[in-house]
């Protein structure tokens, strides 16, 4: 068997892994600000003080999977005003699009295990532009582009080092650590190495008083002394260091003014003593917090490599065999890759699809937030809430997150989003379906679903309303496994049925307003798609229909009968709960259609389009004639029955006839599930045929939704003719915006009035295909709309996949689109062929934006490559 496949049976392997954040400053878990100002309470200058409460921050940091050890690489040029400890960006109200992070560095690989993992850190020989780029930005207007370091010119003589960071496991609690520093530059540049471990402070807050410590040991050895950590030496092999030691305490001298019983070698000592050369290491060498500091100058074009050991053994030769091992666990990586990627069709695109799977797998992070203690507080430190104005997550006292979980960007947004999680579970699924399963298991145990059924949308309002897609992901993911494993886990997908019918519930009795199927939600992930925030409070008994938070649960709704009627194979119970979600489907189908009270419906026929439709208080309604990808959504609620399956039903089928026979008021308004199509098979969508034509005719249409790179958020017609509304005497107009937002909407940095969404696409794509295993070829539409070319829903598939590999792929001139035709990005040996997975893209040129790092939905891009879909 291969050999990280044989680790993936052992969990003891995953003990350890990249589960430390890029950024813990400025989230709501470390907020214990009296007026809630989380960005301003722990942010980037006190960072260096402050010590965290529930979890840590570093570079390239990994951790056990309870977080009571830590381990990340600092650097300093000797130039900086600080070590580099953290990475450096912008807080949501000092960017110009809201929060950014200001650092290159790219994930390189990475293995389910662990065992093998590397990514580069690009560091400045020269000063850090601290001071440049936050002014530039501040400077700036939401209508221009962001400042990127890249901007400042920092690289432009190449005088930067490139920082290689590796990871091995000797064995599942044995690491091995090398790092090589590249001297990109013409000159000699000198550097410190400072290869750090700490113990996340769990010992001040009042529920325990046990505090391990560091001390050394002898010229390259530390000792790690933890009662609960396996590891228990740190091993340099450069032996011309110097080991240095603090305390992971806040310098509350420095922050506030105020002395500090006890210690006096606070959480910034190492950075003071390197700087400064400050008297705030321990001389006594013992500490929370200690570091190896190796001092040299890299020649220019030369590069130096450094190896330390984290081991639970005490040895001699802790450095034997070193570059054995490593080799080993390359060659192991390749060799699982190898079948991953077997009918991957050329090298730039196994290097595209490695790359988004490693930005996965780097993604991993602890979690911990527990809101009823954070809420009150602890026992050594209260909490000032004032709980008479707003406090986020006062009804989420129940929960408690203490896990190892996918983020969304461990930089921008490292606290877990569920309905992105949902897509990262999609291609976690190809190289590790335990994990997709656990994670999605997880957002419903009962300390993280409300009692209510709701399950939380991320940590700064866990109360918001995200897309269900969940049971969809669920299913996916089922199947992804299934095909893999040769057998179904069907304990897994009765567990998450049981939860997601009581998520259902919630949705049908907290989100459907009027008890007739339609359904709101606010903003359902989507920011600023509307004309107006769709969370607002409308006036005079207004509120708002919304398109995609039907077609959502239509979806739903069927994603749920799909999964019953796979239960009900084995398990007979099964067949009614199929039943029962697929008369909820048909009547929300008959609801969007009428809006349940005969009125103009969700569809309008002039357009050919869905629109969100506004109720107004005196009875009538106005439809929102603004076509976004609310309008497309409607086409995700399609299932494709094989009449096999409907035969081992005999109870389902016969509803279904009774349903067509005695009510076809509802059979008429969806396609005909009825009647077999291509292979005897029966179609369940809100899209009657007609309509699913015209839809795709705006869709595929370039002046409106088509784009080189896959399908807008919003139409292009708005780029020229803006949409105008007016609701409350304020006028709001609706521009197409193809890259960064024009909008303070949700902090500004987000924005789905043009660009290209990934995981929106990889659903229209999805959806085609099942179509055309329904149609085959009877159906064809004209791709590009005017064009004359007729091509079948699976060709057309196939054609936005390949536009949406694009972004990342080198075109004909060798550049690729995700840089934004920044030339040395593009051309440069040592930048060309990394690859950034953004959150989302501009919509005419491709050009990544939003979070850098946004591995998680983007790396959908990674099944679209498995195998290749080519224009």
């Amino acid at each position: 068997m291969i050999a990280e496949k044989q680790r993936l049976q052992d969990n003891n392997w995953k003990n350890w892994g990249p589960y430390v954040s890029n950024r813990q400053w400025g989230n709501v878990r470390e907020d214990y600000s009296p007026n809630g100002n989380a960005w301003n309470f722990a942010n980037h200058n006190n960072a260096e003080s402050y010590t965290y409460r529930w979890g840590e921050e570093g570079i390239a940091g990994i951790s056990d999977v309870k977080q009571l050890f830590c381990f990340a690489l600092s650097f300093w040029n000797k130039k900086d005003k600080m070590v580099k400890e953290r990475f450096f960006g912008l807080s949501n109200p000092q960017g110009n699009h809201g929060e950014d992070i200001k650092e290159i560095f790219y994930y390189l690989d990475n293995t389910p295990t662990h065992s093998y993992m590397k990514m580069v850190y690009k560091y400045p020989i020269n000063e850090f532009p601290y001071d440049d780029l936050i002014i530039e930005n501040g400077n700036r207007t939401k209508k221009e582009p962001e400042y990127e370091l890249i901007d400042t010119g920092i690289f432009d003589n190449n005088e930067y080092f490139d920082i290689f960071i590796e990871y091995c496991k000797a064995n599942h609690n044995d690491i091995l650590v090398r790092i090589t520093v590249c001297n990109r530059s013409q000159k000699d540049a000198p550097i410190i190495v400072a290869p750090t471990a700490w113990f996340r402070n769990n010992w001040k807050w009042g529920y325990n008083t046990y505090k391990a410590e560091m001390n050394a040991s002898y010229e390259g050895c530390i000792d790690i002394n933890h009662d609960s950590i396996s590891i228990k030496k740190f091993y340099s092999r450069n032996l011309n260091t110097e080991s240095v030691f603090c305390e992971n305490e806040t310098n509350t001298p420095k922050l506030y003014g105020s002395p500090y019983p006890g210690s006096t070698y606070f959480k910034d000592g190492i950075n003071d003593y390197i700087i400064y050369g400050s008297n705030t290491v321990n001389p006594e060498k013992r500490g929370t917090k200690a570091s190896f500091l190796i001092d040299e100058i890299i020649e220019a074009g030369q590069s130096r490599t450094f190896d330390f050991r984290l081991s639970p053994n005490e040895t001699d030769e802790p450095f034997q065999y070193f570059d054995e091992i490593f080799n080993t666990r390359i060659a192991e990586a390749n060799e699982f890759y190898t079948e991953i990627q077997h009918d991957v069709a050329n090298d730039d695109e196994k290097n595209v699809q490695r790359q988004a799977f490693a930005g996965l797998l780097w993604n991993k992070q602890f979690y911990h937030y527990n809101v009823g203690k954070w809420l009150k507080g602890d026992p050594n430190f209260e909490a000032p809430r004032d709980f008479n104005n707003y406090v986020r997550n006062t009804e989420w006292n129940h929960m408690h997150n203490k896990d190892i979980i996918s983020m969304p960007d461990k930089w921008e947004y490292p606290w877990y989003a569920t309905w992105d999680l949902a897509f990262h579970c999609v291609p976690f699924a190809i190289i590790d379906a335990e994990f997709a399963k656990n994670q999605l298991l997880l957002l419903t145990k009962e300390w993280y679903m409300h009692p209510n059924g709701q399950l939380p949308a991320y940590e700064w309002n866990l109360s918001d309303v995200n897309p269900p897609v969940h049971a969809w992901s669920c299913f996916r993911v089922f199947k992804i496994d299934e095909k893999t494993n040769g057998k179904p886990d069907l304990l897994f997908l009765e567990k998450v049925f049981q939860k997601l019918l009581l998520n259902f519930t919630w949705w049908v009795n907290r989100k459907d307003k009027n008890g007739k199927n339609i359904f709101g939600g606010g903003f359902l992930g989507l920011d600023n798609i509307g004309a107006f925030d769709r969370n607002m409070i409308l006036k005079d008994g207004q509120y708002l229909e919304q398109a995609d938070g039907t077609s959502w649960m239509a979806m739903y709704a069927l994603n749920m009968m799909r999964i019953a009627m796979e239960l009900a194979q084995y398990y007979q119970v099964y067949e009614d709960m199929a039943i029962k979600f697929f008369e909820h489907y048909l009547y929300i189908a008959e609801a969007m259609e009428n809006l349940g009270d005969g009125k103009e419906g969700l569809w309008n026929e002039e357009d050919g389009f869905f629109y969100d439709v506004l109720q107004l208080g005196n009875g009538e309604s106005v439809s929102l004639r603004l076509r976004s990808i609310v309008g497309l959504i409607p086409m995700f609620a399609v299932e494709i029955i094989d009449h096999s399956l409907l035969e081992k039903m005999p109870n389902f089928k016969i509803r279904m006839e009774w349903v067509l026979k005695n009510k076809p008021e509802l059979t008429k308004l969806v396609s005909h599930w009825d009647e077999e199509g291509h292979g005897r098979k029966h179609l369940m969508s809100i899209l009657r045929k007609n309509r699913l034509t015209k839809v795709l005719t705006r869709m595929l249409d370039e002046k409106e939704f088509l784009s080189s790179y896959g399908i807008r958020a919003m139409s292009k017609v708005y780029e020229e003719n803006p949409f105008v509304f007016s609701v409350h005497g304020n006028e709001n107009v609706v521009y197409y915006t193809p890259a960064e937002s024009d909008s303070r909407m949700f902090g500004g940095n987000s924005n789905w009035r043009g660009p290209i969404w990934f995981p929106i696409n990889f659903l229209i794509v999805e959806s085609l295909q099942r179509f055309h295993f329904y149609y085959g070829n009877s159906l064809k539409v004209e791709l590009p709309t005017g064009s004359g070319d007729k091509r079948n829903l699976d060709e057309v598939a196939q054609n936005i996949s390949g536009r949406l590999c694009s972004i990342f792929l080198k075109d004909e001139n060798g550049q690729r689109a995700f840089n934004g035709g920044n030339i040395k990005l593009n051309y440069d040996e040592h930048f060309k062929d990394y690859i950034t997975f953004y959150e989302y893209f501009h919509g005419d040129n491709g050009r990544g934006v939003g979070a850098s790092h946004q591995t998680g939905w983007t790396a959908t891009v990674a099944k679209l490559m498995k195998p290749r879909l080519t224009l």
